[in-house]
């Protein structure tokens, strides 16, 4: 039992010998600043800048209270959420080994992604450069602005390489917002469908009435307006979002110009500001789960999954749900149909919600 204490005095020195000399030790040429890559107030940060050697780049800054991207564009949310947790938590696990020191200052200097954080008055809270994975592969080789060592760098719980979370791609840090309007906000709703225009409609809201037009042949034939639907129906336009950006893809424009538009969505705020999206049918493809069985919505040409929408005054292509947009993607005689109450009815879930089913 004493040999044991004895050893485990010896190893509880010896960690502390080495925290304290390479971490610690402030006139260690590689000490706690060489090593500091951890930022613990990142509610601090008010700007990332994240650039590599290939001149792209990506500036995020906080302005009231809201993430935007150079391009006036707003960030994805969990896009800054991921850039703050990983510099929060990222730690300095060991100096690059005398053997792999050559590799990992080349392949810095040759590929690292520089990464610039700022507080709210633009002054730098820190600089660092993320290169490639380290030689052992449990973690990634990152180097502080005007430091002379590299470091082994990891976030706790994760062996791998952090470098693919400093990404530059717009695609990546672009929002995905679609629509967010609140219900109380719109003022009118317009769904137009190119291929059946019988079923396309327009509804507004005046006040606490409702007014929803459409092909009389469908609507009115069937019956007096449901007002309790066009209600429900105006809260189908809160946090509607896309898969993700096609912007770039060199054959993009070529597949929107030959693909089969679908419908055309339009809304207006009761302050005046408007929104568009053109949502065209995806064309079959072999990732496509309706290739080998038909579905009951989708034309067998399509695929079921998925469709592309243009939006942002045709700024951008994105790639949107079916299970998302055939929300909002209704028919004109479905604001006039009758509810029929569910058998069984889920807590929390309003007992009129719009049921689609068929196209």
């Amino acid at each position: 039992m004493s040999k044991n204490l004895i050893y485990l005095a010896i190893l509880a020195l010896l960690g502390f010998s080495i925290y304290f000399f390479i971490f610690r030790k402030t006139d260690n040429p590689y000490g706690a600043k060489e090593a500091g890559f951890t930022v613990k107030d990142t509610a601090a940060v008010y700007k990332i800048f994240i650039a590599t050697n290939d001149n792209e780049s990506i500036t995020a800054e906080r302005k009231n209270g809201v993430w935007m991207l150079s391009t006036n564009d707003k960030a994805l949310p969990s896009m800054v959420d991921l850039i703050l947790s990983t510099v929060y938590n990222q730690e300095a696990l060991y100096p690059v080994t005398k053997n792999a020191y050559d590799v990992a200052i080349k392949n810095l200097a040759a590929e690292g992604i520089k990464v610039e954080l700022y507080d709210k008055n633009s002054k730098k809270i820190t600089v660092f450069y993320v290169g490639g994975t380290s030689a052992n592969g449990s973690g990634t080789n990152m180097l502080i602005e005007g430091a002379k060592m590299p470091y082994v760098v990891q976030t706790p719980g994760f062996t791998g390489d952090l470098r693919a979370r400093f990404s530059t791609k717009m695609s990546d840090w672009k929002d995905r917002t679609v629509f967010n309007i609140a219900a109380d906000d719109i003022k009118s709703i317009s769904v137009q469908y190119v291929e059946k225009p019988i079923n396309s409609f327009v509804i507004s809201k005046t006040g606490d009435k409702y007014a929803v037009v459409g092909d009389p042949a469908v609507t009115t034939a069937v019956g007096e307006m449901n007002a309790n639907r066009a209600k429900v129906y105006m809260n189908y336009f809160t946090r509607v979002n896309c898969e993700g950006y096609l912007n770039g893809i060199p054959t993009m424009d070529s597949v929107i110009k030959m693909t089969q538009k679908m419908s055309t969505i339009d809304i207006e705020t009761v302050k005046g500001a408007k929104e568009h999206a053109d949502i065209y049918w995806m064309p079959l493809n072999k990732r496509s789960k309706n290739k080998l069985m038909g579905d009951d919505v989708v034309p067998d040409t399509y695929d079921a999954d998925r469709m592309y929408a243009v939006i942002n005054n045709n700024k951008d292509t994105v790639l949107i749900q079916t299970q998302t947009f055939f929300k909002i993607l209704r028919k004109s005689y479905e604001f006039y149909q009758k509810d029929v109450p569910r058998p069984q009815q889920q807590e929390g879930v309003p007992k009129n919600v719009l049921i689609h089913k068929n196209r």
